[in-house]
């Protein structure tokens, strides 16, 4: 998933961005809160992670710039600001989360994935459709109650891809969901990720719509699991 941090102190920025890439996220940072602005105007980011002490634009006035043009990406403040009152301000302000530094990483990556999740209206962990079981936290992927081994790129794209199921994905909304503004991609990159998951989940799990994109199917077909009929129930469990 793609993050945005903003984050004047240089060291702080480079290792909230390393750590979080390590962990899974797409993560770009910028130092103030003009940048920021403008990339949250540019770019469809699915958190951000907002210090409050930046140069030119304040992180609650970019907040509040935010939250007035109807922008709900869901805002976790990072800040060593650490009074009451001033977490008080934050939330109230519109911020969903409140962090205080120094920080533990895998704290802040799970209050992260959690946020995301309330924003898409996910209650459970793991994301399931069409008999595919996706854990975000743990990277790990069941199909049919089979482990499947993905590459990290696949695991995002499939990932962005369950959260949609039903509904399609273009290349360029997946694109600018996985990918950080600092990497190339190759104009094939994603019918190459989708072909790999095709092969290794089931052919007719994503469908491809000429000239508009990709789409997950909620349930899976018969003839895409093992021994026949999963019997499936809608949230794509199989009955007894």
């Amino acid at each position: 998933m793609r993050v945005l941090i903003v984050e004047d102190d240089a060291m702080m920025g480079r290792a909230t961005q390393a750590g979080l890439g390590e962990l899974g996220f797409a993560a770009d940072w910028v130092r103030d809160g003009v940048q920021a602005d403008a990339a949250v105007l540019a770019t469809r980011f699915a958190a951000l992670v907002l210090d409050l002490g930046l140069p030119r634009l304040p992180g609650l006035d970019l907040l509040k710039r935010m939250r007035a043009r109807g922008d709900r990406t869901p805002v976790l403040v990072l800040t060593a600001r650490d009074a009451i009152g001033d977490r008080i301000k934050g939330l109230d302000t519109g911020a969903d989360d409140y962090m205080i530094k120094p920080f533990d990483l895998h704290e802040l990556a799970a209050r992260l994935r959690a946020l995301v999740r309330r924003a898409n209206g996910e209650a459970a962990p793991v994301i399931v459709a069409a008999g595919v079981t996706l854990d975000p936290a743990t990277r790990a992927v069941q199909f049919a109650g089979n482990a499947v081994e993905l590459s990290g790129r696949e695991f995002d794209v499939l990932r962005e891809l369950m959260l949609a199921a039903g509904r399609v994905l273009s290349r360029d909304q997946i694109v600018e969901r996985v990918y950080t503004a600092q990497e190339e991609v190759e104009s094939n990159a994603i019918e190459v990720h989708v072909h790999h998951l095709r092969r290794k989940l089931a052919p007719d799990l994503i469908r491809t719509l000429r000239g508009v994109g990709y789409l997950f199917r909620r349930e899976a077909a018969d003839r895409d699991c093992p021994g026949g009929s999963p019997g499936r129930i809608p949230d794509g469990k199989r009955t007894p």
